[in-house]
């Protein structure tokens, strides 16, 4: 029998796993913070040593995990649904309400409280940014150019938008949520429009072979790269 040898970072992630199932009853009670971490770490069983090593900010990265994990969990649902029978726009509606169902709103409205103060939303607006990315990537987007960051960008701004709606929602099932989002994705559709006969227009198309070459030199990250930014100009050939 062949025996599967795990990494490091695998060891890493299980242990990431264990502590936030662990956690995930605390948090309702004292939020994203270190006494939930604490008690992670008495109930999973985790040697503390190694719960620092997993989580070494303790609670908030128990909250970055959650919210990746729902990603995760998107990812899977979007690769398993028959997109083929929906319009692109529902396909990006029914990635994110599937986001928010894997979500649990009070677990959410706490790591929200969390990345809203000053020092903690840098991350709280990459971890909103990431699902953006996740939903495109999941859908089959293969721009590579300036669109990269237009389509991730308004996806992102819709996608945040709606976490504030569906937290203040009571509407049976979140019907209300889903039509916002509705909503909303069509806005951006409007805008996608919009665009497309802007480039037919002779002065867009004059600014394009001209100054707006330099759009031309914007390229979506390299994967690849170690210490990557969310973004490059590409070098002139």
């Amino acid at each position: 029998m062949t025996q599967t040898h795990k990494t490091e970072a695998d060891h890493i992630q299980d242990t990431r796993a264990a502590l936030l199932e662990a956690a995930i009853p605390h948090v309702v009670f004292d939020g994203w913070s270190d006494a939930t971490f604490a008690a992670a770490v008495d109930e999973s069983g985790v040697d503390a040593g190694l719960a620092t090593q997993a989580c070494p900010r303790k609670g908030l990265d128990l909250a970055v995990a959650y919210h990746r994990q729902g990603d995760r969990e998107m990812v899977a649902a979007i690769e398993t649904a028959d997109l083929q029978s929906m319009r692109y726009s529902e396909r990006v509606a029914f990635a994110l309400r599937t986001r928010l169902k894997a979500a649990d709103r009070e677990l959410v409205r706490r790591g929200s409280t969390l990345f809203a103060l000053p020092h903690h939303a840098a991350e709280g607006a990459g971890l909103i940014w990431e699902t953006s990315d996740a939903v495109w990537d999941a859908l089959g987007d293969t721009s590579r150019d300036v669109n990269w960051y237009s389509k991730r960008a308004m996806l992102a701004a819709v996608y945040s938008s709606a976490v504030l709606f569906w937290l203040g929602d009571t509407s049976e099932e979140s019907a209300e949520t889903w039509a916002f989002i509705d909503r909303r994705i069509e806005d951006v559709m409007k805008i996608e429009t919009t665009k497309a006969k802007l480039r037919d227009n002779p002065l867009s198309k004059a600014f394009m072979a001209g100054p707006g070459r330099l759009l031309d030199l914007i390229k979506a990250p390299d994967t690849a790269a170690q210490d990557d930014l969310p973004g490059y100009v590409a070098p002139k050939s």
